[in-house]
């Protein structure tokens, strides 16, 4: 953002009306027209980039690596002992698997950009006095912005009102105590950290409520001018990734010690010529190292990360990949998440009556109704007194869009709004008429809001509104049609109770006159006094969507546990709606706190809901069920919610209603707030790692196979069945074509109907290394009897190499067909037919071999021959067989690990 070069001028020793004046502003904000012209001019209010690394840079650390370094010396000392086209064709492979790592590398980068994108702060700013919900990059500087407990300071403020406002300034000044703000100026020297009237783009709110003029904005602001020190770029190598690199290390250190083995072994005890023994050493490395495996695997990932965010999951580190495949409980906020987040006003009740409202969400439409006749709110005097009271203390503005009627503020405030609005109301004109004074903000340790308004008669009000046992403490009365009667608690609490377990939320409101002259509000000024007006019950209905993702968790072995703010009685209503257990076992934060942790490890295996809790709560349930072992992942949406979600093995914050805090803190963001878009992560982040084992199940053997065949020849002294540049053929075709279709490959069938995935499982299982080994020694017996076939037939070497490099690549396609399902049989229709990007890579492989066995220009460059319609059936025939062996090894490995106890 260009703000010019001058000096800025010292805004904390400013007054706030200077302020104003200097960036031509006003209290209730620019016009439209105005923040359009002043974005235009400065630029998005978003910090420059890090420098990136360069394509040809990129380009050259995709060849970085051990595997690589050594299929390189090899084609070296292959050139200088003349084997020019076998060193051609080793460079080809190099060159191919740098290009793909750098197309990825470049995708993954894309990707994480469109993450950022995704996941970018929205802040709440004054525009011609009226709220509006904008990006922050739009913050322009003039700007009035909102702030309240868990935002993110989108800019540079100076705080022109402050209720309560503390802020975590860490970042820039280390303080790891939120500091406490005021309006005030300051001397012009202080220091940043003694800042009082400022709040700093990039700090969070951690309590209270402020509004503030934008007076930097993007690289203009504190932040901006230490970002090269934040401008770090995410690390993309997860642990698995990490796993595999030791893994490849160990690999090519095996196999180079085996090749010198195998060079010695040939040369001294077979009598082989040095050039060919070192060719054949050559071609025992080659054939080994699987160079290909660290791009399809992270292709693997980064399709995963791809098909999440289509389901509204976004992975903002990529580890959570990998952990999502194993998460064995879920603990789940409720509102917004589990139900739609859109409150609406479903009952009012009075001293005298009780009504009903209908209409559904934010749309003002619906009508008012007592034991079942419709009514005119308007004529009720003690409920309209109490339709007024919700639309004045509320900071809610609702607004109609092109798709919908949208909220800008809390939700349950937004459907006091539509209530006023369905009574008759005109509310904008209603709070102009009444215009608030001073306000006592919303916060979770005193559980209630006030506001003060006065008339432009001169007659003041305190309105109250807050949960029904903190409202009745404060209350001594109650509004009736004839003036006020002493407060019968025991009776008001048994009505909030009968709306909550009808799953209603239930707010109460009570009123207090003011003086005419009283400009501030205290908590003494409503601590008790108080004249109940009544309650007000919300629904806000499980998402359809949520029930059915419920009920695909419990299958797959994953509990959900509901941890919410809400009264116990709405929670367990809430909770059995969405089939979380027929009779849900409830337990209240007060319960949790008189738990030791022996208790406590009990306790979270047998509830179900836990209610009226807080963020401290949150955490502590959350180690409870790690300290059993058990892989946990975590929503919420608020600052103090960062503990939790960070403690969580998975944390997953809110895209909508999120705070910036809650993000940051998170692996995943769910840009719909959906707890179904949380599951299909999970069977995402399970088909993931399916993949991932598919492709090491897949790579190892067929390299194995082809180094089992070089090492059979070179230990019994015999002629090569396939030289080192057709194995380079074979790797390079099978690498690309084949390979990396196993990244595309959906979730199959069942996948949500196992138990989890254990948290320590090893990365190569008994059962997958019987499988490699099994594939591998297959792999040999078919290459040296094709081999020998073609010999005892009188076929030219060339022929006879020939065959077998078709075998070995037809025994590879078969047994794609067999890796494509780990947990089932594939000799099913889907399974035969395959995936569109199996058949692609088999419909290249089939022709790259036409070609390698019947073209005239790879017959002189890899010394093939044509092959008779005999041999072609022969290989189809061994390919078929391979299938069948492995299927029904498959089958009747299935069938004895289900035959024994616990199977």
């Amino acid at each position: 953002m260009n703000q010019g070069n001058a000096a800025p001028p010292a805004w904390h020793a400013l007054d706030a009306a200077d302020c104003l004046t200097q960036l031509d502003s006003r209290t209730d904000g620019l016009t439209a027209a105005e923040a359009a012209s002043r974005l235009a001019a400065d630029g998005p209010n978003r910090l420059p980039e890090a420098p990136r690394r360069g394509a040809l840079v990129r380009f050259a650390l995709q060849v970085h690596n051990l595997l690589i370094y050594v299929l390189l010396a090899s084609a070296l000392v292959s050139l200088l002992l003349g084997h020019l086209l076998d060193s051609l064709v080793i460079l080809i492979v190099v060159v191919l698997n740098a290009v793909i790592g750098f197309l990825q590398e470049g995708k993954a980068e894309r990707a994480l950009e469109a993450i950022r994108a995704m996941i970018d702060p929205k802040v709440t700013v004054l525009r011609e006095g009226v709220r509006r919900s904008i990006a922050a990059e739009e913050v322009v500087r003039g700007d009035i912005v909102l702030l309240e407990a868990g935002d993110r300071v989108p800019a540079d403020l100076r705080l022109m009102r402050s209720r309560n406002l503390r802020i975590d300034e860490a970042i820039l000044t280390g303080e790891s105590v939120p500091v406490e703000k005021a309006t005030d100026p300051v001397a012009a020297a202080a220091p940043l950290a003694e800042r009082a009237a400022m709040a700093y783009s990039g700090t969070l709110v951690t309590g209270g409520q402020a509004s503030g003029l934008v007076v930097a904005a993007g690289a203009a602001t504190e932040l901006g001018r230490i970002s090269r020190l934040l401008g770090a770029v995410e690390e993309l190598k997860t642990p698995l990734i990490a796993q595999m690199d030791r893994f490849a290390r160990q690999i090519t250190l095996v196999v180079l010690g085996v090749s010198a083995a195998a060079f010695v072994f040939a040369v001294l005890l077979r009598g082989y010529a040095m050039t060919d023994a070192f060719m054949a050493m050559v071609g025992l490395a080659v054939a080994a190292i699987p160079e290909g495996l660290p791009a399809v695997m992270t292709i693997t990932l980064a399709v995963g990360v791809q098909r999440m965010a289509g389901r509204n999951a976004i992975i903002r580190r990529l580890p959570a990949v990998e952990t999502l495949g194993s998460v064995s409980v879920i603990c789940s906020d409720k509102t917004g998440t589990l139900t739609r987040n859109e409150m609406t006003v479903r009952a009012v009740v009075t001293a005298n009556d009780s009504y009903e409202v209908s209409g559904a969400g934010y749309v003002p439409a619906g009508a008012f109704t007592r034991a079942g006749i419709e009514i005119d709110p308007a004529q009720d005097g003690m409920l309209a007194e109490l339709v007024r009271a919700a639309v004045l203390c509320n900071d809610a503005e609702t607004r109609e869009t092109e798709a919908a009627w949208l909220v800008d503020g809390d939700p349950m405030e937004g459907a006091l709004v539509v209530l006023g609005a369905k009574s008759g109301l005109d509310v904008s004109a209603l709070r102009k008429a009444v215009p608030r004074t001073d306000e006592i903000p919303f916060d979770a340790a005193h559980r209630f809001m006030a506001t003060l308004h006065h008339d432009h008669e001169g007659n003041g009000f305190i309105f109250v509104k807050g949960a029904p046992e903190r409202i009745l403490d404060m209350a001594h009365a109650a509004r009736t049609m004839t003036g006020e009667r002493p407060l019968d608690r025991a009776a008001w609490s048994a009505q909030a109770d009968d709306l909550a377990a009808q799953g209603q939320r239930v707010l109460a409101f009570a009123t207090k006159p003011a003086g005419a002259c009283q400009q501030s509000l205290t908590f003494a000024d409503v601590e008790d006094g108080l004249v109940l007006l009544g309650l007000v019950g919300f629904i806000d209905p499980p998402r359809e969507e949520a029930i059915a993702a419920v009920a695909e968790c419990q299958s797959a072995g994953i509990r959900v546990v509901m941890i919410t703010g809400d009264h116990a009685i709405t929670a367990r209503e809430i909770g059995q709606q969405l089939g979380l257990a027929r009779a849900p076992v409830v337990r209240t934060g007060e319960e949790v706190d008189r738990l030791d942790e022996a208790d406590l490890a009990q306790a979270v295996r047998e509830t179900t809901v836990f209610a009226r809790t807080t963020p401290e709560h949150k955490l502590r349930l959350v180690s409870a069920l790690q300290a059993q072992g058990l892989t946990v992942a975590m929503t919420g949406d608020g600052v103090n919610d960062a503990p939790a979600l960070k403690r969580a093995d998975v944390g997953v914050a809110m895209g909508c209603k999120g705070t910036e805090a809650s993000k940051q803190a998170a692996e995943m963001v769910l840009a719909d707030d959906n707890f179904a878009s949380i599951v299909a992560a999970v069977k995402e982040g399970r088909t993931v790692y399916d993949n991932l084992r598919k492709v090491i199940g897949w790579t190892l053997p067929t390299n194995g196979g082809q180094a089992a065949t070089i090492l059979g020849a070179i230990a019994m002294g015999w002629t090569l069945p396939i030289t080192p540049v057709q194995i380079l053929w074979v790797n390079m075709v099978s690498a690309v074509a084949l390979g990396m279709t196993l990244a595309f490959e959906p979730a199959e069938p069942g996948s949500m109907a196992r138990p989890p995935r254990r948290r320590d499982a090893p990365l190569v299982s008994g059962e997958l290394a019987w499988q490699i080994l099994l594939v591998t020694i297959l792999f040999a017996i078919f290459a040296f009897g094709m081999f020998f076939w073609a010999g005892q037939r009188g076929l030219p070497i060339e022929e006879a190499r020939t065959i077998v490099v078709n075998t070995i690549v037809v025994l590879e396609i078969f047994y794609l067909f067999s890796v494509r399902y780990v947990h089932g049989p594939s000799l099913t229709w889907q399974g035969v037919l395959g995936t569109k990007a199996v058949l692609i890579g088999v419909g290249v492989t089939v022709l790259a071999q036409l070609a390698f066995t019947y073209a005239p220009p790879f017959n002189a460059a890899f010394e093939t021959r044509p092959m008779s319609l005999l041999d072609a059936a022969a290989i189809l025939g061994a390919g078929v067989l391979l299938l069948v062996v492995l299927e029904t090894e498959k089958l009747l490995r299935k069938a004895a690990t289900n035959a024994r106890p616990g199977g």
